[in-house]
């Protein structure tokens, strides 16, 4: 049992076991402060797939995500000494808006420690939900040293931890999604795709549909740069991943919770390391009806989802939000059958859509970069325009490394190509030119320094 648990029982005496009844229970519980949210047919999407596809719009809640349900549930539990002990939480942004929420609707005094990378977005509308009730602290870069800042913060002061997904009473409020998709299809979904951070709402979600629909196949998708539970499923526990990409905040944990972790596993399936391997068909014995997988999914896809999403269905996604959606470009369904992606929430910060629109743009082999060394000589650039570019190709960037000696430095050219199979062309143009020149490859160390 982790520490978390093992002060939750201490203080509050055993914690209920994460079943079914106790979703269900738990749904009745926060009925008063939550209602419904939609469940959506997505034409797009279904025409693309061959798939019944509905999406769980769970950035409709109060507070925009599912996060509110497993915060109000436990803090409505929590006793009367437990409450004037004030409550302590740590959170990437949406569970400390959740919790936030409950402090303002019961009157409780909190702290909230959130890494210096959450979104301004995130960080006003915590204030706003919990306004003279809560205390927001920025502290780390990750979600895990908001946590072990969080943590001190219970054993100093003696406040109540609520744990955004290493509690069963946070995880079984999650697992209310699951009992309202199955009450709002007329037949059980044939297949869930839940996104993933800690694990909280998977193994709710997940607990719920193994007892209620056992026929629904499940998929838990992460973001590549932060696979905590596939990497905790591969070592047989939960590992704390040496480093992650911070951009889906929502879901960018560097180790998953033990209790999601042991309810995950115990859902059997495998891990799929190859987005494109796994069919979700009835006819394959092992990944057919009620069968399990844990996949990622690219952070650059994701924000080409982001776009489409909101371009298409007018869906404001945050990058953990649109998870599942990306995760269903790269999963073989049945024609006709029926599919739920969770879109798990919708506080994205409108200035991050600059580096939305770039990540995407890269991942679809769009946007590329060069280090030019231009000749000393008139008419360089003007030749690199008309015979180098293609006639659908843009620079997007133009800036010389020496800012204070552009006589001798080489230039930064961003280049965003007309469609992806230009790059070749583009390629072969520039070693026929007599420009010197260095196509900067992403993940290299230039590339992240320079872009």
């Amino acid at each position: 049992m982790s520490k978390s648990l093992e002060l939750a029982e201490k203080v509050s005496g055993p914690l209920p076991e994460l079943t079914a009844d106790e979703i269900d229970a738990t749904a009745k519980r926060i009925s008063d402060i939550i209602e419904p949210t939609p469940l959506q047919r997505v034409e797009r999407l279904s025409a693309r797939s061959g798939a019944n596809v509905f999406v769980k719009r769970e950035d409709l809640t109060p507070v925009r995500s599912y996060k509110l349900r497993g915060a109000y549930n436990l803090i409505v539990q929590l006793t009367d000494n437990e409450r004037s002990a004030g409550v302590v939480t740590a959170s990437a942004g949406n569970h400390a808006q959740g919790v936030a929420f409950a402090c303002r609707a019961m009157g409780i005094q909190g702290r909230i420690y959130v890494p210096t990378t959450t979104p301004k977005q995130k960080r006003d509308r915590i204030r706003a939900h919990g306004g003279r009730f809560v205390e927001l602290i920025a502290i780390g870069d990750t979600y895990d040293a908001a946590a072990a800042a969080a943590a001190a913060d219970v054993a100093r002061t003696g406040a109540t931890a609520v744990h955004p997904f290493d509690d069963p009473r946070t995880a079984a409020g999650q697992g209310t999604v699951a009992v309202e998709i199955l009450d709002q299809l007329p037949e059980a979904p044939d297949l869930v795709i839940v996104p993933v951070g800690g694990g909280g709402c998977l193994s709710g979600i997940g607990t719920y549909l193994r007892e209620r629909s056992p026929r629904t196949a499940i998929v838990g998708v992460e973001p590549s740069g932060a696979s905590s539970m596939t990497a905790a499923l591969v070592a047989g526990g939960p590992v704390t991943l040496p480093q992650i990409d911070p951009f889906v905040d929502g879901a960018a944990v560097r180790r998953v919770g033990d209790l999601p972790y042991r309810t995950v596993a115990g859902f059997g399936g495998r891990v799929v390391s190859h987005a494109s391997l796994p069919l979700l068909t009835s006819t394959e014995s092992d990944s057919g009806a009620g069968s399990f997988r844990m996949m990622q999914v690219d952070e650059g896809a994701i924000c080409t989802t982001m776009l489409e999403m909101y371009q298409s269905e007018g869906i404001i996604a945050e990058p953990a939000g649109a998870l599942a959606v990306t995760a269903l470009a790269e999963l073989m369904v049945d024609p006709g059958s029926t599919v739920v992606c969770l879109v798990s929430g919708g506080n994205n910060d409108v200035s991050r859509y600059g580096e939305i629109i770039e990540r995407s743009l890269v991942h679809q082999g769009l946007k590329h970069y060069f280090l030019v060394d231009f000749p000393q000589e008139p008419g360089a650039l003007r030749r690199f325009l008309d015979e180098v570019l293609g006639p659908d190709d843009d620079i997007t960037l133009f800036e010389y490394v020496k800012r204070n000696n552009r006589e001798t430095g080489a230039a930064l050219v961003g280049i965003e190509l007309g469609a992806p199979d230009g790059l070749e062309s583009l390629l072969k143009r520039l070693h026929d030119s007599p420009i010197q020149c260095e196509r900067l490859e992403p993940g290299s160390p230039a590339y992240r320094y320079l872009t």
